[in-house]
């Protein structure tokens, strides 16, 4: 590769992960080719971008990002892909599920909207992120049940005061 080549590819992975906020670090070494071909299908299938990168040159593109990848960088060793993803834990559900069947894709870290987090033991809190959908409806759900309660009290209640005015005026 010469170094054009390489200022290219450099300047590529800066853009994508400074348009993208939501970016995972795996190894998915050791696997062979129909494996590799079912995990790309799954990330297609999910909406996750997976790219294998080069390490240095992945190390570069962090350097000259404008953001601040923290302990990121050190996790650079061996195989590296990258994956990218709308939602927070696409990835890292994406990566559980796939483990059910194969032991890797290990996580190797993750770069969630300025969140960083490092190691395969942190996946579990990954998946558990919710994404910013999820949360409005949690809202949304929060602010609704309230007036709920108010009005099936006052349809309960109505009920009862009539039934109970009905039954006084029956009786004289």
């Amino acid at each position: 590769m010469t170094r054009e080549e390489k200022a290219t590819v450099i300047s590529d992975l800066t853009a994508q992960l400074a348009d993208n906020v939501n970016i995972y670090l795996a190894d998915i070494s050791g696997l062979d080719a129909a494996t590799t071909s079912n995990l790309r299908r799954a990330c297609f299938k999910a909406n996750v971008k997976l790219a294998v990168v080069k390490n240095t040159l992945l190390a570069k593109a962090m350097e000259a990002s404008d953001k601040d990848f923290g302990e990121l960088p050190s996790t650079l060793k061996g195989n590296t892909s990258l994956m990218f993803s709308e939602t927070g834990n696409a990835p890292a559900k994406l990566i559980k599920d796939f483990r059910k069947k194969s032991e890797k894709p290990l996580l190797k870290g993750a770069f969630i909207e300025e969140a960083i987090y490092i190691g395969d033991e942190q996946l579990d809190a990954l998946v558990s992120i919710k994404s910013k959908e999820e949360v409005i409806g949690d809202i949304i759900g929060l602010l609704q049940s309230p007036a709920k309660n108010v009005i099936s009290g006052l349809k309960s209640g109505g009920g009862k005061l009539a039934g109970i005015l009905k039954t006084l005026s029956e009786k004289e």
